[in-house]
This record gives C-alpha cells, sequence and structure tokens, in this order.
C-alpha cells in the first residue's frame, strides 16, 4: 500500500498482534495483512458475508425458503457478493485507522490516506473474491477455501526452516524437536480421523414393483453424520469473541480496561479455559444452524425412506437431532483439544515454531474435501480413480450410497 511503512507495522505484527484477530487474519490472508499489502484482507470479507447468509437462512424464513430453490440461491449469491463489498469498506476503513496507530508506520495520516487505502483493499478483497469464484466455477474445488489453504502451507516453511536454524545454533536441543515432530504427527493423525469419522444412520427403501409384478428390494444405504459437523468456525468464533477485551483497550486507551485485558492474554491459563468454554459454546450453536434435522427427515420421507426401528417424519427428525446432540459433544471436545493442546506443548518445551489447531483442521479439511472432488471428477469421466487404495469415505454423495 502507498504510504506505509511495512517495516513498522510488520514489527507491530510480531511484537504484539500475533495471536490476537488480526494474528488470524494475517494468517488466513499469507501474511499480505502483516506486509500491508492490496490483498491484505484477502478472502475473508467474502467469508464473513458467506457466513452471515448461511447464519440468516436459519433465522430468516425467506432466506431458507431462497436456499431451497436454484433461483433463489442465485440471488443469494448476488447478495453475498453485495455484502461482501459493504463488508471490505468496513473492514478496508478499520485498517486504515490501525495502521494509523502504529508508531512510525504512515507517511501522511488523514483522511485521504484512509480513503485511499480503503479503496485499494476493497478492490484487492473484489479481485480475491472473484479468483475464488473463478477457481470453484473450473471444478478445482471450492475457490475460498483453496485460497486460505495455500495462504497458510505456504508460512508453514518460513517457521520449519527457521526451527532447523535455531536447532543448529544451540538455541533448541535435539530432543525437544524431536518432542514436537512426534506431537505433530499425532496432531495431524487425530485431525484426519476425526474429520473423516461418521455417525452412519442405517436407512431402508420399502419394496417396489418392477414390471409384471416382481418385487425388489433397494440396498441399504446410510447417512453420515460427521462428528465434527461444525468445522473450523467454532474456533474462529472463539478466538474472535476472546480478544474483543484486548482490542477494545487498545483502541480505547483506558488504562483500566488495559488491565483487565491483561487477564485475557494468550499466555494465561484464564484464556486456555475461557476458549474451551467458548469453543464447546460455539461447536453446539454452529451445528444448530448448519444442520437441519426436519429439513433432512422431509426429504427421506418424500422419497420413501425411513430409519428402521423409527417413524418417518417428526419421529425421524428427533431421532437425528438426539444422534446430533451426542456426538456434537466429543467433536466439540476434540477441536477444543486440537486448538489448545499444540499452543501449550509448544509453551512447555520453549520452542520457537508455532503450529495451531485452527491452520491444521483447515489444511486437512480442505486437503480431503478437494481429494473427494477430484476422485469424483475422475470417476465420471471413465477414469480408474485418484487413488487405487485409501479412497476418501464419508464425503459428498458417494458417501451418501445415491442417497
Amino acid at each position: 500500500m502507498p504510504g506505509v511503512d511495512v517495516v513498522a507495522v510488520l514489527d507491530y505484527f510480531q511484537n504484539q498482534a500475533g495471536g490476537g484477530l488480526l494474528g488470524l487474519y494475517d494468517l488466513f490472508s499469507g501474511g499480505s495483512m502483516s506486509r500491508a499489502t492490496v490483498l491484505a484482507l484477502g478472502i475473508m470479507p467474502y467469508i464473513s458475508a458467506s457466513i452471515f447468509v448461511q447464519i440468516a437462512g436459519a433465522v430468516v424464513p425467506r432466506v431458507d425458503k431462497l436456499q431451497k430453490d436454484e433461483e433463489g440461491r442465485k440471488k443469494l449469491t448476488q447478495w453475498t457478493r453485495y455484502l461482501t463489498v459493504a463488508l471490505a469498506i468496513v473492514q478496508a476503513w478499520g485498517f486504515a485507522l490501525f495502521t494509523e496507530s502504529v508508531p512510525g508506520a504512515v507517511v501522511a495520516p488523514g483522511f485521504w490516506f484512509k480513503a485511499q487505502m480503503t479503496l485499494f483493499l476493497t478492490t484487492g478483497a473484489m479481485f480475491t473474491m472473484w479468483l475464488g469464484e473463478q477457481i470453484t466455477e473450473r471444478g478445482l474445488g471450492n475457490g475460498a477455501s483453496l485460497l486460505i489453504f495455500f495462504s497458510i502451507v505456504q508460512g508453514f516453511w518460513p517457521g520449519i526452516f527457521q526451527t532447523f536454524e535455531y536447532v543448529g545454533s544451540g538455541a533448541v536441543n535435539v530432543f525437544a524437536l524431536l518432542v514436537l515432530a512426534v506431537v505433530m504427527v499425532a496432531v495431524v493423525a487425530g485431525v484426519v480421523a476425526m474429520t473423516m469419522a461418521a455417525r452412519r444412520i442405517l436407512i431402508q427403501i420399502p419394496q417396489r414393483t418392477v414390471g409384471r409384478g416382481r418385487m425388489r428390494q433397494e440396498a441399504r444405504n446410510f447417512i453420515p453424520l460427521r462428528l465434527n459437523s461444525a468445522g473450523v468456525m467454532p474456533i474462529i468464533f472463539a478466538q474472535s469473541v476472546i480478544v474483543v477485551p484486548g482490542a477494545i483497550a487498545q483502541f480505547s486507551g483506558n488504562e483500566s480496561l488495559k488491565t483487565f485485558s491483561e487477564y485475557f492474554d494468550p499466555t494465561s491459563w484464564l484464556y486456555f479455559l475461557l476458549t474451551g468454554i467458548l469453543i464447546l459454546f460455539f461447536t453446539y450453536f454452529y451445528t444448530s444452524i448448519i444442520f437441519n434435522p426436519v429439513d433432512l427427515a422431509e426429504n427421506l420421507k418424500k422419497q420413501g425412506g425411513f430409519v428402521p426401528g423409527i417413524k418417518p417424519g417428526a419421529k425421524t427428525a428427533e431421532y437425528i437431532d438426539t444422534v446430533v446432540t451426542r456426538i456434537t459433544l466429543p467433536g466439540a471436545l476434540f477441536l477444543t483439544a486440537i486448538a489448545l493442546m499444540p499452543a501449550l506443548i509448544v509453551k512447555a518445551i520453549n520452542l520457537p515454531f508455532q503450529f495451531g489447531g485452527t491452520s491444521l483442521l483447515i489444511v486437512v479439511g480442505v486437503a480431503l474435501d478437494t481429494m473427494a472432488q477430484m476422485q469424483q471428477h475422475l470417476l465420471l469421466r471413465q477414469y480408474d480413480g485418484f487413488m487405487k487404495k485409501g479412497r476418501v469415505r464419508f464425503r459428498g454423495r458417494q458417501a451418501m450410497g445415491g442417497f
């Protein structure tokens, strides 16, 4: 961005903002925010707008109706784009104010600087949104998710090289590095297992007549209910809420608020405790928004299917809701452990290389979804498949067994 001292902004992020909401945004933008580039906002305005529209579907009947119709979904897509522009303008103006608050970061602060920065950052956010939509339309996967995926992955290598430099200089012993490697492998394996884990609900289609009075029975299928239906969103919501006291104290300049915000320092036990509680809460909250057992039961009833031993309709919806409520608890505990355990272990062995559960969940989830989509495209084109062994299961239409 013109008129910005990049070194001053980068120093601020490294010294103060690395663990807050700005640090999370910087992670999703691939470090563009800490370098004050034109693409500093990244894909986050579009992601935020999509989440708002999705939540609106759970509370606004008109939006819920539009989500069930093809033309309605096109209209919601257009609304999401308009909302993205509005959010980008607000976030760009806020980032301009933040940049002016960093000592020595802005050469000539004032209204024209903020207006110029808002224009450039909004334009960059619109380009990123367009790029993500182009990736999605051409069948390469979810464009927004892939942009975040590569933004996170490209930041792994500097941290890995820096860790080996510390080992070479003797600042970090080899044993601590081996402990970190074992922990990372275990965490990644746990993330993969929990991301693919699902509770399968058996469904059955009644007998039907197939010519000349012959009867046949459809093969039994199942509905896979994922243990971690909410994905990474509860962690993002929790981290967004937990940094609010510090952000208010920073911009207000009140000494009492600054003293109070110290209790929410990312290195304190109160921070870990509150983060865990918020993750548990937002896991149930977001799962209730994105998963509607009533619609699922109605669609199953329309197709003539039923859960063995459960009456179709309301009873099926109650049964599915009970199962989802039960499996959400281990999913929520898993998210809490993944979000907090790496930071606790790294803090305990005093290593400079940080790896967070948020990054791992996004990387693993996007990688599995992309592999599943590639597998589906290859099968549709009469190829053998992406992999002969270890095919990704419980994803997409293939996992639903055609249901």
